[in-house]
């Protein structure tokens, strides 16, 4: 029972259990939901409840659905129906709301791009979903004009659009829409259509932090089934709840556990533009905020960050999402006053969630049926396979590789490039013709199946025929004086086999090299001891979504031709700097790294 906690605990989640099977039948054949009706549904059920709320601008239910049948009617006037696919770029903002909402009422398709994203990977992000028409809002006008002429499945003179926001111009070539939206019908729109379970609703892009983004497929049936698992088991949420939304909605965080899980239950979203420390809690507190999503390094960010008045005068009840170090989850919530915290893992295209609805501190959730942790080579990821050419599970204790089966009731929908779609499919797991997805990530297996996070492949590393987990290390060196964040990383040595260890740090003023490698000394073992670190003069570098950035840091690693940052190389039990004579001889064999 410790899935769920004690006392209390299960009785709530049992309640939320229970709230969460009555809307199973939306996923079945014959539901004919989605998030368009869902939406729909909502404003005749309570119309003049909340669902939006955006700075100084509030929405009930009713008008996020007449918002919704505008956008609409506006995109059949346009050509745009079922099926067809519109690339939508934009910050956070109701209009991004209104459009993915209108879109799904006619069965058309978002492709929700990253607004970080600029030339080709922009390029790449917007044709590989061969768009009818592209839709931004002036505040990526700039971005989206340089790469117009490498679009290819539109007409760049007639199909590229802008929502204005105040105060704005459209450029040329760019078609405002604003009057001609405010104007259409509010009526509904695709009665006719009746929404099918395997129907699109939109994409979703990775990260590409090791390529170009891959869009990844999502379902009425995939959205519905995260926004009932969010809304109803993470936030138990209902109406006159609200979620604090500081996430980008182009991202699953944001799209599931935010907007999805108002969807679920009736609750409303509030959002912020992008992300901000200082604006965090004055937020939470002025949209009466009752549950808050986190990802990767935000929820750090917020405990370096100098107390405040007001940071523990909220009603937050729950914070939910993953990525949180269990290094800093105890100060956090004690520091915040938050009292529970439900961490989750999942991917955008996975078919692995697990969940930790009781708080367990440390843990993503249980094992449950069907996933399994194979052994495997935590430095590539490959499986390894036994005598008979099958896989083997680790026991407890163990690290490895998180799979899931594949079968006729769990699909794998992958994305629209079929070939990395494959790539993410093992076969003969454990027998002749089985299916599994592979994570791509390496997780612990502890007693009672609970199983916590230990590192992406790719980012575990071997040095000395030792496996390092950069999670690991980088948790434990973020407990040193005067360090406020770490970023660890493996570099290649010339005349060497592996990586050695290295560290980007973000540290406070005062920070003492030597007490850091005192404390390095200290506390890991010699395979697990940095080579090298590099003091960051700026922020550390993250993703879109909060997550450390780990590939351009190694592919710059230790060379003061590269780097302006001052580097540091582990000699004798103290760091030394790095100049260019330094690295030449490193770079020659000369000066070994030991």
């Amino acid at each position: 029972m410790d899935l769920f906690g004690t006392g209390s605990q299960i009785l709530e989640s049992a309640r939320a259990g229970l709230r969460c099977a009555a809307d199973l039948p939306k996923l079945l054949p014959i539901g004919g939901s989605s998030p368009g009706v869902l939406v729909r549904q909502w404003a005749r059920k309570q119309p003049g409840v909340l669902a939006l709320a955006y700075e100084a601008e509030r929405y009930t239910w009713q008008e996020v659905s007449d918002w919704a049948n505008r956008y609409a009617a506006w995109f059949n006037d346009h050509g745009i129906g079922r099926g067809d696919v519109v690339a939508l770029i934009m910050d956070n903002r109701p209009d991004f709301v209104f459009i993915i909402s209108g879109l799904s009422k006619i069965g058309a398709v978002a492709s929700l791009i990253n607004t970080n994203l600029t030339g080709t990977a922009l390029t790449h992000a917007i044709n590989i979903c061969r768009p009818k028409a592209v839709l931004t809002g002036s505040e990526h006008v700039e971005e989206v004009s340089e790469v117009l002429a490498d679009l290819e499945s539109i007409d760049v003179d007639r199909d590229v659009y802008v929502q204005l926001e105040s105060g704005a111009v459209a450029p040329p070539r760019f078609h405002a829409i604003n009057d001609a939206v405010e104007a259409a019908s509010i009526a509904e729109r695709g009665r006719d259509y009746v929404p099918a379970p395997n129907d699109l609703y939109c994409y979703i892009y990775t990260s590409g932090t090791t390529g170009l983004p891959k869009a990844a497929i999502i379902t009425n049936r995939r959205m519905l089934a995260a926004n009932l698992t969010f809304g109803h088991l993470m936030h138990r949420s209902g109406p006159g709840d609200v979620i604090y939304v500081a996430l980008p909605l182009y991202h699953s965080s944001a799209m599931f556990l935010g907007w999805g899980a108002a969807l679920a239950t009736g609750c409303a979203v509030a959002l912020r533009r992008k992300f901000s420390v200082s604006g965090f809690w004055k937020d939470v507190r002025e949209y009466q905020a009752t549950s808050f999503l986190y990802i990767g390094e935000l929820c750090r960010y917020l405990l370096n960050a100098e107390p405040t008045d007001g940071e523990r005068d909220h009603r937050i009840r729950v914070a939910t999402a993953n990525g949180m170090a269990p290094a800093i989850r105890e100060e956090f919530q004690k520091r915040f006053a938050i009292t529970v915290i439900r961490e989750f893992y999942g991917a955008t295209e996975g078919i692995a969630p697990i969940v930790n609805l009781s708080g367990k501190p440390g843990m993503v959730g249980k094992m449950t049926f069907g996933q399994s942790l194979l052994r495997c080579d935590s430095a590539t990821g490959e499986p390894i396979r036994n005598a008979d050419g099958f896989c083997d599970s680790v026991g407890t204790g163990g690290v490895g590789l998180l799979v899931a089966r594949i079968n006729p009731m769990v699909k794998f929908d992958g994305y629209v490039d079929r070939e990395a779609s494959d790539k993410k499919v093992l076969r003969d797991v454990f027998k002749r013709g089985d299916r599994y997805f592979n994570s791509g990530d390496l997780l612990e297996l502890h007693p009672g199946r609970w199983l916590s996070f230990a590192d992406r492949v790719g980012d575990t590393f071997r040095w000395k025929g030792e496996n390092v987990s950069t999670a690991e290390v980088s948790g434990i060196l973020g407990k040193a004086a005067g360090v406020v964040e770490a970023n660890v990383y493996g570099v290649r040595i010339p005349h060497t086999d592996g990586r050695a260890g290295m560290a980007a740090l973000h540290v406070e003023p005062g920070f003492d090299l030597d007490d850091f490698a005192a404390f390095v000394e200290d506390r890991l073992p010699g395979y697990q001891q940095p080579r090298f670190v590099r003091l960051l003069r700026d922020e550390m570098r993250i993703t879109g979504t909060f997550k450390h950035q780990k590939v351009d840091y190694r592919d710059e690693g230790f060379d003061p031709g590269r780097v302006s940052d001052p580097l540091y190389q582990w000699v004798g039990g103290r760091f030394v700097a790095v100049d260019a004579e330094r690295y030449a001889r490193i770079e020659s064999g000369e000066e070994p790294v030991t």
